[in-house]
């Protein structure tokens, strides 16, 4: 086991917050107890004194005019509130707790409940809130526990905080409402039982210390940054795959060109595609060198091993009347069009990844940002400052203010919503190029041989990759703009940030999804694209220059001096191709390409595609092939 994390109030991370969401356990700072304890015994003497405190001896939201009395006004003639005498300031806490528990949907994910625990418990070590020091232990109790309130997704506005999410929480620590304990949905009351609980009963201002703060949103956007973390470098690696796949160019990538226009995560972007290209001899390969796909027909082959190949290969020579004003590049790069365009640039999807993958991690970044300081943030209401010096009045040390507020938190999760489509969009564009015969510069129209006419190979899979990018594109929009007032209109501006939030963790699964896509596909056009390389190098080393003469479409035959430039310019071809080194991706891509290679094998022929996505999916989900090149890397 390893140790305990310790709550502070100061010093929690973002990792580690993810850690207490898998299980974790905590332990609470001695030492910050006494900030803690010092707060409860503040405001239990404002209450000896009767001073109106808001929450406290008043009632919330649009009741906040009201003060409690010393007494009830009719007496009670219900069960409701159990067994023994409850008190006005008491019933207020709980009946805060009990009526604002009205969430609706399907659970939370367990891993946000208790990364939302930990953020309540966190903030209330802070001794701002007016917590007993024993309630905050018999918190952490039920998270150690391994007892995991049941919160529904759906009924927080983001302003008084995660008022009703927060309560599902608490009700449980009352023995109400219901929780997962052990595998199994129960009772409150009886999780807590199994679990060698005790219930709590609430004493000032603690109802309103547990429901009244941001850790819904909170808890989802921290889970949200970590997946989309390793999302990103994830997506790095599909791009790199991608050009390697496409034997592309990796100027665009140089270190001078990208210092010139210094965004963060652009500069970074383009470093981790240096470096999961490097080693590589497909990026950059001149032009000549790539034939491209033509189909295979039983007499494009001459040898046994030829004839198992799934592809025949061609090239065009430019004739020598087509040359002029070209004559240097062609003294530079010989006059043969095979599978790689004569152009000094890749298009968008490929050449600006740095701009479009970095601008999507400074996104992220700035959530990152915002995250961390909330992580450690009081976020309830009144403020208790007990030990605030020259204080007069009970109103200058019990303050009302708006730290509840989560429109910080929604805003960055607005941004962060925002840019997935656009990370996931620009994947699917490069899966579309990869198997658009218009595009892919010279590989196989959707990544198969389909001689016979019948095959589909990945055309469906850039179909998917389609729809789930309009999915995401349609919830990118920012609910934070749309607030909708609540408490007759006492809370006349809410953020809606914990819908901000839980969109943006939903919505990485898809995105995940998409990546896997590109991945799997990638991965077919490299087998494909190295294949033809080498087979062209084969065929060059094995065989004299009228062997290769035949795949490239020549010279009219009634022009000698055409035939005879011709053969001499495919000689050459010939030599560099049986010269060359063996053409192989970067080293990291390379590692990845074998990590998927190992549970998805080469798609030679149609067949049932339906397991192959799932694996694709689930090594993203898994980070298999990101750890792979990750490895490959160091």
């Amino acid at each position: 086991m390893s140790a305990a994390i310790i709550l502070d109030g100061r010093s929690l991370t973002r990792a580690q917050l993810v850690a207490i969401s898998r299980g974790a356990q905590v332990e609470l700072d001695a030492a910050q107890l006494q900030a803690v304890r010092r707060a409860a015994e503040f405001l239990t003497e404002q209450v000896r004194k009767e001073e109106p405190i808001y929450g406290v001896t008043t009632g919330f939201g649009s009741n906040a005019d009201r003060l409690l009395g010393a007494h009830r006004v009719r007496d009670r003639t219900d069960a409701s509130h159990g067994s023994g005498e409850v008190g006005l300031l008491e019933e207020l806490q709980r009946n805060l707790v009990i009526t604002h528990a009205v969430c609706v949907g399907e659970p939370l994910p367990l891993d946000v409940v208790r990364a939302m625990l930990a953020i309540r418990i966190n903030t209330l070590m802070r001794g701002h809130s007016g917590i007993r020091v024993e309630t905050l232990q018999a918190l952490a109790a039920m998270l150690n526990a391994g007892v995991v309130p049941v919160v529904p997704k759906l009924g927080s506005v983001g302003a008084s905080g995660d008022l009703a999410p927060l309560s599902h929480l608490a009700i449980v620590l009352l023995g109400g409402g219901e929780a997962f304990y052990e595998g199994e949905r129960m009772p409150g009351a009886a999780a807590l039982e199994r679990a060698g609980l005790e219930r709590v009963r609430l004493s000032h201002k603690e109802g309103l210390a547990l429901n009244n703060g941001t850790a819904q949103m909170l808890a989802c956007g921290v889970l949200a940054v970590d997946r989309l973390e390793r999302l990103l470098d994830t997506a790095d690696l599909a791009a790199a795959m991608t050009i390697d796949a496409f034997a592309g160019r990796t100027g665009a990538f140089d270190e001078a060109v990208h210092a010139l226009r210094p965004h963060p995560g652009q500069v970074h972007v383009a470093a981790r595609l240096r470096r999961l290209l490097e080693a590589s001899t497909l990026a950059d390969i001149p032009y000549h060198l790539v034939p491209r796909f033509a189909p295979w027909q039983p007499s494009c082959w001459k040898t046994p091993g030829q004839q198992a190949l799934r592809f025949d290969i061609r090239w065009d020579w430019v004739p020598l009347n087509q040359r002029h004003g070209r004559e240097k590049f062609y003294t530079r790069f010989r006059p043969f069009r095979g599978g790689k365009k004569h152009q000094p640039q890749d298009s968008y999807s490929l050449r600006c990844v740095p701009q479009v993958h970095g601008a999507v991690r400074d996104a992220v970044a700035q959530a990152a940002r915002v995250l961390e300081v909330e992580l450690n943030a009081v976020t309830d209401n009144p403020l208790v400052f007990p030990d605030m010096q020259g204080a007069k009045h009970v109103e200058e040390q019990v303050i009302s203010a708006g730290h509840f507020h989560g429109m910080p938190l929604a805003l960055a999760m607005s941004y962060v919503k925002a840019a997935i489509p656009v990370l996931a969009s620009i994947s699917e564009r490069r899966l579309n190029k990869l198997v658009d015969p218009a595009t892919n510069d010279g590989l196989p129209a959707f990544l198969i041989g389909n001689e016979d006419a019948t095959e589909s190979g990945f055309m469906i899979v850039q179909y998917t990759a389609a729809a789930i990018v309009n999915d995401l594109a349609s919830r990118a929009h920012p609910a934070s703009v749309y607030s909708i007032p609540t408490s007759a209109n006492a809370e006349d501006h809410v953020s809606m940030g914990a819908n901000e939030a839980r969109h943006v963790l939903d919505m990485c699964a898809d995105l995940g999804k998409v990546l896997g896509l590109e991945l799997f596909a990638a991965a077919q056009a490299l087998d494909l694209r190295s294949d033809m390389i080498h087979a062209a190098q084969t065929l060059a080393a094995t065989t004299d220059a009228m062997s290769l003469a035949r795949k490239i479409a020549g010279p009219p035959l009634d022009d000698p001096d055409a035939v005879e430039a011709f053969l001499e310019e495919v000689e050459g071809l010939r030599g560099e191709l049986a010269s060359a080194p063996s053409f192989q991706p970067g080293r990291a891509v390379a590692a990845a390409w074998q990590a998927l290679r190992a549970r998805i094998p080469f798609m030679a022929r149609d067949r049932a595609l339906d397991g192959d996505v799932a694996m694709a999916v689930k090594l993203v989900e898994e980070d298999v092939l990101l750890e792979a090149a990750r490895a490959a890397a160091i």
